[in-house]
């Protein structure tokens, strides 16, 4: 279940990474959309698949999940 419900947060924060690719400020919109909107526990998985495959995501997104940590 794990599994599958990792999968699906990687979707959807590559769709909200896409939508907002469009700011200049996007790192930001980004890692605050996923701070004020994802339950600590969706943000949790997320790191720990990014960390363990960086190269499946998108670098915006990575840029901005950096945010999130720092």
């Amino acid at each position: 279940m794990a599994q599958n419900e990792t999968a699906h947060l990687v979707s959807m924060a590559g769709d909200i990474t896409a939508n907002l690719a469009v700011h200049a400020d996007a790192e930001e919109r980004i890692a605050d959309h996923l701070q004020r909107f994802w339950a600590p526990r969706m943000r949790v998985l997320l790191l720990e698949y990014a960390h363990l495959h960086p190269d499946e995501l998108p670098a915006l997104l990575r840029a901005a999940l950096g945010k999130l940590q720092a």
